[in-house]
């Protein structure tokens, strides 16, 4: 069975890692997904991965002139949207004595505001009773060195939902954050100098592994889906238990 026949979804960040687990698992379970990434060779390549029922848009959601050509574009196709993935992501590990205003913006401009205005935007081609998603991460609520700037532009996000959960229940929109641990992606191999580093790491996690991005895609599913109909406002940890114990 199709949990998403017929649906039109929104990726971002969708030309790679969790972003494209996610595009390939609404795809075969019968949306059409629109993938939006920065960079036009990922986003092709993307695409050739996907094969059927997707369309890339290449833009950065830091811009918002780029997300406004990207729902004039949905728009084009006289379709309304069901689901916003909203994933595209910057890291950077920096500690605050090396932080700089530059950092900083780029970190806030795409986690927190371009995660913003991305849903802010889709609202109005949004039919009733559709789902946004937004990613965050299971180190919003840990202490990781190097990574403050980061974790803080991911807990904006569970505010937002909060307040998005209120505000858009008259439509019946539900609005929940899907919070990965460390999943088995290029970014966290970027992330870890060696291969011991991440054994190391593994071995703090109760389930003593990273997570795979079809995990992910799995739980995106479940909140996109009709399966969690009944479900807004949340935090959903998808961390092998990391942030748990």
């Amino acid at each position: 069975m199709e949990a998403l026949k017929g649906k039109l979804a929104v990726v971002t960040g969708g030309s790679s890692g969790i972003g494209l687990a996610v595009a390939k698992r609404f795809v075969a379970e019968g949306a059409h997904v629109f993938i939006v990434g920065r960079r036009q060779a990922e986003l092709d390549k993307a695409v050739a991965e996907i094969s059927r029922n997707v369309t890339a848009i290449q833009a950065d959601v830091a811009e918002l002139d780029d997300l406004d050509r990207l729902y004039a574009a949905i728009a084009a196709t006289k379709r309304k949207i069901d689901i916003v993935f909203a994933n595209a992501a910057f890291v950077e590990r920096v500690t605050i004595m090396d932080v700089t205003p530059e950092h900083f913006d780029r970190t806030f401009n795409t986690n927190a505001r371009g995660t913003y205005f991305t849903v802010q935007k889709a609202l109005p081609l949004m039919n009733t009773g559709g789902s946004i998603i937004l990613t965050a991460s299971s180190g919003k609520d840990k202490g990781y060195p190097s990574r403050g700037t980061y974790s803080a532009s991911k807990a904006a996000l569970r505010s937002y939902v909060r307040t998005w959960t209120n505000e858009l229940k008259d439509r019946k929109i539900r609005a929940n954050v899907l919070s990965p641990g460390a999943i088995q992606t290029p970014l966290l191999d970027e992330q870890f100098s060696s291969t011991e580093a991440k054994k190391q790491f593994a071995t703090m996690i109760p389930l003593g592994r990273p997570g795979l991005p079809e995990e992910i895609a799995a739980a995106a599913l479940f909140l996109a889906s009709d399966e969690s109909s009944y479900i807004a406002g949340i935090d959903l940890l998808v961390d092998g238990g990391l942030t748990a114990v």
